[in-house]
């Protein structure tokens, strides 16, 4: 009988008391309202706080959290949760292959990109020419007077000359 008494005494304790963050919970001891943890690592989603915990340790992000000022702890919390995420899924490069890897991608976006540049400029070049020789064919059509060739003289397209005037559209 007293062992139930016991039981139900700590179970009114326990539903008294604030509830502990994970942090306290996953290292079995009180939790304050002074405590550092409590903000960041909610006792709903302790994942987040072993991550961080697996690879910098309780005393670190305590101390780490204590050292800066209360307006950055959020983003400084959000850093060690990402840094850890990407230790777990790449114990070897971290966050250090995920940026290389991002940097790589640039990079070849970039000599798309350049690539895509000089293709543009080429084809505006010969889109230029084309205009150029059909301005001229035009222009010297009619000053001839015919702007339309009759058929009683049809173009000669065997000739070699009128295949020179393509040949800048093709190189």
């Amino acid at each position: 009988m007293s062992d139930m008494s016991a039981k139900s005494k700590a179970e009114t304790s326990w539903s008294t008391s604030p509830s502990p963050c994970a942090g306290c919970k996953i290292q079995r001891k009180r939790c304050s309202e002074k405590c550092v943890l409590a903000p960041y690592f909610p006792q709903d989603n302790p994942h987040k706080f072993l991550l961080v915990h697996k690879v910098f340790g309780n005393g670190h992000v305590i101390k780490l959290l204590q050292d800066i000022p209360a307006e950055q702890r959020g983003d400084a919390v959000n850093s060690m949760v990402y840094e850890a995420s990407q230790r777990f899924h790449d114990p070897v490069y971290g966050c250090a292959g995920v940026i290389n890897s991002l940097q790589n991608k640039v990079s070849e976006l970039q000599f798309q990109i350049a690539s895509t540049q000089r293709d543009l400029d080429i084809m505006s070049m010969q889109h230029a020419n084309l205009l150029t020789i059909v301005n001229e064919c035009s222009a010297s059509l009619f000053l001839n007077g015919s702007l339309l060739q009759s058929e009683d003289s049809p173009a000669n397209l065997d000739d070699g000359d009128s295949m020179d005037l393509w040949e800048p559209l093709w190189t």
